[in-house]
């Protein structure tokens, strides 16, 4: 095996400008955390799913 340089690693740092990767905003971060709007999506998704099933049958 050969050996791995990580040399560059140890000067990326997280949310750079030149990074170039989407930072959450806070609303983001909320609906990501928030219980209610958790369990919302998954009934959306559920039907969804029941949907896909029923036009399969």
């Amino acid at each position: 095996m050969g050996s791995v340089d990580h040399s560059i690693e140890k000067h990326v740092k997280p949310y750079e400008p030149s990074f170039e990767t989407m930072v959450p905003t806070p609303f983001v971060k909320f609906m990501r955390t928030c219980v209610i709007w958790q369990f919302i999506r998954f009934i959306i998704i559920n039907i969804k799913m029941i949907l896909v099933v029923m036009k399969s049958h």
